[in-house]
């Protein structure tokens, strides 16, 4: 409950209309028990009192009873019917959602065609016809409600079962020998039943509006009971004369129908996984640094420095260490490799040089990232913006989902061209045609306005590289560039690279699950697991002769050709989960070479040799030269 209330509490919204709401529900409740006055009783020679006179708080209505004690009982009717209507609704039209999306085909059709027809008329309408059929009254208006909202949670509980009823564990219950009820009931209702509540906390406030239409029409709550609807209609002869008996029920079920509402919205988000991750929240435009100002001193010495960095993911009481301690160096025209296993941390470690990592859940809590001597963890978010594109640009690994669908490339070109600085037209379109060429894109007059769905999978990829160009940057982080490439491809995008660090000078931080890109285009690797740093070095030392046992691990499951037959060693068991990292190697459990100061011992990144530096206890033996 804790849990859940701490995920409500995010949405601000949300948790003030749970506040009022939960006020509302209180009075509602205790109203028997307080000391008011009959709500139906009738006395003319107090008739249309205005509020806060003597023994009438909110005045009197045409009839001189007390508004404020029929405004109580009418509040306390009114959700009582709509949270029942509401409940009828979503047990009968759930109901038929799921039999229609399991068993689908002929009773899919019969039944959703009947869905329909109740759907081809108008809500009120059809309320309306039906209280005329049944009779004026408040459990005729009730059941009149509930009818008319049946077909919405049938139409969104089929879907959501049509998504469920063909999944692998609804095939398994079938195979193990379930019934059909069953099923339903131990596998669809449990993965439904969040969708149901949703729908039930977005609709009750709309049910509460219908009801108190018919009552409004006369055709629901019957004198002299009272609810919010009646009310209104009794009061709207003596609007113009005495506005105050027609306020009092309008701004009560306005305040009822926005509080629910509210919650509503809040009851949607919670019951999302998503929320949990922080995918739901609105996220800053760079990521949280929560630390304090250091002065490394580097000024002027390299290009790109990143020092002892830690970037967390914050997930309610969980605390994810994705990057931790991790240091690295960049010189100018020179390129970094940053390999590991999925998960070490390797595009986290990229998108906290750019601030990129999505706040919440993302924060950056300690170290710097030093370029050109002044630290980009301590720039505002208008600096920062400035910054991206043209000091430092970012390749992601999937173009299709960088490049936008609805735009032209010559478009997104010229987009990424002004971010910067403001260019003419045709020194805009004249710097998108260079840009090709120096991607060697052939035919670019016509791939200006070509669509990213036109253009092959490497073209794709090389126009992501021309838009990190266009504001001739010192820096190209690329994340995985060639991965959903075929090797033809790769090898293009691997000269192109090689080509611009040639031409333009520019250094190049280049991160891959591949130790053979690595060997044709970086200059030193850095090797990452469970979020550190463990080996980093000159490319041909590290190839040649691996410190860490992981890399030399990393190592042999490459194939080598024209090298005779050798055995593809897998590395065993799984990287440890980094919200629950071990105190001593995080790769200890899967180590050959472990020993038990291993598990024990916290292990510093220490220097083996010129360049070179390991994390590990007993490393490697490396090779002399």
């Amino acid at each position: 409950m804790t849990r859940f209330i701490a995920l409500f509490a995010r949405s601000q919204l949300a948790f003030f209309g749970l506040i009022v709401l939960s006020f509302i529900l209180l009075l509602a409740i205790f109203t028997p028990f307080l000391p008011l006055n009959d709500p139906n009783v009738i006395d003319t020679s107090n008739r249309f009192k205005l509020p806060f006179s003597e023994g009438a708080i909110l005045g009197t209505d045409h009839l001189g009873r007390d508004l404020l004690s029929r405004l109580l009982w009418g509040t306390r009717l009114s959700i009582a019917v709509g949270l029942c209507a509401a409940i009828i609704a979503a047990f009968i039209g759930s109901a038929i959602g799921i039999t229609a999306g399991y068993y689908g085909g002929h009773a899919d059709n019969f039944i959703m065609r009947g869905v329909d027809m109740l759907m081809a008329f108008p809500y009120i309408l059809l309320a309306l016809a039906i209280v005329a059929a049944l009779g004026p009254g408040l459990m005729n208006a009730l059941i009149a409600v509930a009818i008319v909202n049946i077909p919405f949670f049938a139409r969104n509980i089929r879907g959501v079962t049509i998504g469920i009823v063909h999944r692998e564990f609804v095939d398994a219950a079938r195979l193990s020998g379930m019934s059909n009820t069953k099923i339903i009931i131990t596998e669809i209702l449990p993965n439904v039943f969040p969708v149901i509540v949703i729908a039930m906390s977005t609709t009750v406030g709309w049910m509460i509006l219908e009801t108190a239409g018919l009552s409004f029409l006369g055709l629901g709550s019957q004198p002299p009971q009272a609810d919010l609807g009646s009310m209104l209609g009794e009061a709207r002869a003596a609007i113009i004369t005495s506005p105050h008996t027609s306020v009092v029920p309008g701004i009560m079920i306005l305040i009822i129908v926005m509080a629910i509402n509210l919650v509503g919205d809040g009851v949607r988000d919670v019951l999302d996984p998503r929320l949990k991750s922080g995918a739901l929240s609105t996220p800053r435009s760079t990521t949280e640094v929560s630390k304090n100002k250091s002065n490394t001193g580097l000024k002027n010495q390299i290009l790109l420095s990143i020092n002892a960095l830690k970037t967390e993911f914050r997930i309610g009481d969980r605390i994810l260490k994705a990057v931790d301690d991790v240091s690295l160096t960049v010189d100018k025209g020179q390129c970094l490799g940053i390999i590991g296993e999925s998960g070490s941390g390797k595009s986290v470690t990229a998108l906290s040089v750019m601030r990129l990592v999505s706040s919440p859940p993302g924060v950056i809590t300690n170290g710097s990232i030093d370029f050109n001597g002044g630290d980009l963890l301590e720039l505002s978010s208008e600096d920062l913006r400035a910054f991206r594109g043209k000091k430092i640009s970012y390749v992601f690994q999937d173009p299709l989902s960088t490049l936008h669908p609805l735009y032209t490339v010559g478009q997104q070109l010229s987009e990424a061209i002004q971010s910067n600085s403001y260019v003419g037209k045709s020194e805009k379109n004249k710097k998108a045609l260079e840009l090709l060429k120096a991607v060697r894109i052939s035919n670019p007059e016509k791939r200006l306005n070509s669509y990213p769905h036109e253009l092959s999978g490497g073209m794709r990829q090389r126009i992501g590289i021309a838009m990190a160009l266009a504001n001739d940057p010192d820096i190209i982080i690329a994340d995985e560039p060639t991965t959903a490439l075929d090797v033809t491809v790769q090898a293009q995008i691997l000269k192109l690279f090689q080509d611009l660090r040639r031409e333009k000078g520019l250094a190049l931080v280049f991160i891959t699950h591949d130790f053979g890109v690595i060997s044709q285009i970086c200059d030193k690797v850095a090797v990452m697991y469970a979020g550190k740093v463990v080996e980093i070095g000159p490319t041909a030392k590290i190839l040649d002769s691996p410190a860490h046992p992981y890399t030399a691990r990393l190592k042999s499951c490459v194939p080598e050709l024209g090298q005779g037959k050798r055995n593809l060693l897998a590395i065993p068991g799984f990287p440890p989960m980094i919200d629950n990292m071990p105190s001593g190697c995080a790769f200890a459990s899967r180590c050959q070479k472990v020993k038990q100061n291993c598990y024990l011992t916290a292990v510093d990144f220490t220097n083996i040799g010129q360049e070179r530096g390991v994390r590990c206890l007993f490393p490697e033996e490396i090779k002399a030269g």
